[in-house]
């Protein structure tokens, strides 16, 4: 199974999607996955369901920043804007609200999270973006190391 299918699967499990995508990462992280659950939690729904940075792409930031801890900011903010800008060219944002309003859903604001169903599945994209933030991450994650073994 690959990384992107992993973090589709985490997403399809109920996990949030910044979650997703960096549990997807976990064994290239050396951080405990308790750890990383926590600290990606609050990114779900574009950071508290406030629909910015959609979640699968900030894990994935974040996850360049604990693949990469050698690397300056300029290198890494590098990284990060060659992350969003692919995923923006295959999905037409990197914005959550604008990715749900995309696929004809409302972007609600409230805190209150969604209750996971079969039909809340069906509708959402998020899973499909966990996938290709995790596969666009795997991509320059692999790249980087070919560059600098």
């Amino acid at each position: 199974m690959t990384r992107a299918e992993k973090a589709k699967n985490y997403f399809l499990g109920g996990y949030s999607c910044a979650q997703a995508v960096m549990l997807a990462f976990a064994d290239l992280l050396n951080v405990p996955e308790v750890t990383l659950k926590a600290v990606s939690l609050p990114m779900g729904g574009g950071m508290g369901r406030l629909r910015q940075t959609c979640g699968s792409v900030s894990g994935a930031a974040m996850c360049l920043g604990l693949l990469f801890p050698e690397k300056n900011k300029s290198e890494i903010y590098a990284l990060v804007q060659e992350l969003a800008n692919r995923f923006r060219e295959k999905n037409g944002s990197y914005n959550c609200g604008e990715l749900l309003t995309g696929a004809g859903l409302r972007a609600e604001q409230s805190p209150v999270a969604e209750a996971r169903t079969a039909e809340y599945y069906k509708r959402r994209p998020c899973p499909d973006l966990a996938y290709d933030a995790a596969e666009i991450l795997e991509e320059i994650y692999l790249k980087e190391k070919a560059r600098n073994p």
